[in-house]
C-alpha cells in the first residue's frame, strides 16, 4: 500500500513538473512572439510613414495647398486634374505620364497586327481599344479601392469618435485609424496625419483628403469637422450618427446591387455575344465571316450601337442617392 501511495505521489509530482515546465516554455514563447509582433508592427509603421513621406503628396506642400484652395473655389476641374485624381484614387504606383505611355504601347501592339491582317481601316479602332485597356484597368482598380474604402468608413468614424471621447485630439484619432485599420482607409488617414505633421494646415489637409478620396461620406466628414472647428458642438455624437448613416448607405447600396444584378448580367451577355459569335464564326467558316469587312459600315454601326446600349444600361443600373 505504501508503494502504491509513493508511486502516485511521484507520478503527480512528475506530471506537475512537466506541466510547470510547459507553462514556462509557453510563457517564454508568448513573450518572444509578442516582442517580435511589436517589432514587426513598429517596422511596418516606420516603413509606411517613410513611404507616405516619399510619395507625391509631400513633395511640395505649398503647391498642394494652392491646388486645394483653387479646386475649392472652382467646382469644375480640368481633364488633367480628373485624370490625375483617378490614378491617385486607384491606389496604384503610377504617374499620369507612365499611364499615358502604357496606353500608347497597348495601342501600338493592337494596331500593328490589325493593320497587317485586316488593313489600315481597322487599325485605328484597334488602337483605340488597345489604349483603353490600361485606362479601364486603372478605373477597375479605382472602383475596387473606393468600394473597400466605403466599407471601412463606418468603423473608422466610430473609432475616431471613441478616441476623441477618451480626450484625444483629432490628429491622434487619425493616427489611431492609420495604425489600427488596413489600407486603403489607413493609407488615406495616414497621409492626412503626416501632412499635418509636416506643416500643412488641418483645413487644407482635410480638403485634400476629401479631394483625394472623392467620396461623399468623407466630404460630409470633412465639412462636419470644419463646421465644428468654427462653431463647436458635440463632435463625438455627430461622428456616431455619421457612422450609422454611412453603414445604412452601404447596406442600401448592396441591396441595389442585388436587385440590379440580373440586368447587369443580361447586359454583359448581350454585349459579349456579337464579338464571341464572330470569333467562333472565324474558326468555323473564315471566308464567310471575312465578308463582313467588305461592308465596314456594318461593324462600325454595330460597335456604336453597342457602346450606346452599354452607356444606357449603365445609366439605368447606376444612380446616386
Amino acid at each position: 500500500m505504501f508503494i502504491v501511495i509513493v508511486t502516485l505521489i511521484s507520478f503527480a509530482a512528475a506530471a506537475s513538473a512537466v506541466f510547470a515546465f510547459n507553462l514556462v516554455l509557453t510563457d517564454l514563447a508568448k513573450r518572444d512572439r509578442k516582442v517580435m509582433k511589436d517589432r514587426i508592427r513598429t517596422e511596418m509603421r516606420q516603413r509606411q510613414r517613410s513611404d507616405l513621406r516619399g510619395s507625391e503628396q509631400f513633395k511640395d506642400l505649398s503647391k498642394l495647398a494652392a491646388e486645394a484652395l483653387e479646386e475649392t473655389a472652382s467646382e469644375s476641374a480640368s481633364i488633367s486634374i480628373r485624370f490625375k485624381t483617378m490614378i491617385e484614387q486607384s491606389g496604384m504606383n503610377l504617374t499620369p505620364g507612365r499611364l499615358l505611355m502604357m496606353m500608347g504601347i497597348f495601342a501600338a501592339v493592337f494596331a500593328a497586327p490589325t493593320a497587317l491582317l485586316l488593313g489600315l481601316l481597322f487599325a485605328a479602332p484597334a488602337a483605340v481599344v488597345g489604349a483603353l485597356i490600361p485606362f479601364f484597368f486603372v478605373q477597375f482598380k479605382r472602383f475596387k479601392r473606393i468600394e473597400l474604402l466605403r466599407s471601412q468608413l463606418s468603423d473608422c468614424f466610430e473609432l475616431i469618435s471613441r478616441v476623441m471621447l477618451a480626450g484625444q485630439t483629432m490628429s491622434q484619432a487619425m493616427q489611431s485609424v492609420a495604425e489600427e485599420f488596413k489600407p486603403p482607409v489607413a493609407t488615406e488617414f495616414g497621409i492626412c496625419f503626416e501632412q499635418q505633421n509636416l506643416g500643412l494646415s488641418p483645413e487644407i489637409a482635410l480638403r485634400e483628403l476629401a479631394r483625394r478620396t472623392g467620396l461623399l461620406e468623407i466630404k460630409i466628414f470633412v465639412l462636419a469637422l470644419m463646421v465644428h472647428r468654427q462653431t463647436g458642438g458635440n463632435l463625438t455624437e455627430l461622428l456616431d450618427k455619421l457612422a450609422l448613416i454611412v453603414r445604412e448607405r452601404f447596406r442600401i447600396r448592396g441591396m441595389i446591387k442585388g436587385l440590379t444584378a440580373e440586368g447587369r448580367l443580361q447586359a454583359g451577355i448581350l454585349l459579349a455575344m456579337p464579338p464571341v459569335m464572330f470569333i467562333a464564326l472565324l474558326f468555323v467558316n473564315n471566308s464567310y465571316a471575312m465578308q463582313l469587312f467588305d461592308h465596314p459600315e456594318l461593324p462600325i454601326s454595330a460597335l456604336v450601337s453597342m457602346a450606346f446600349g452599354a452607356l444606357w444600361i449603365r445609366k439605368i443600373v447606376n444612380f446616386d442617392f
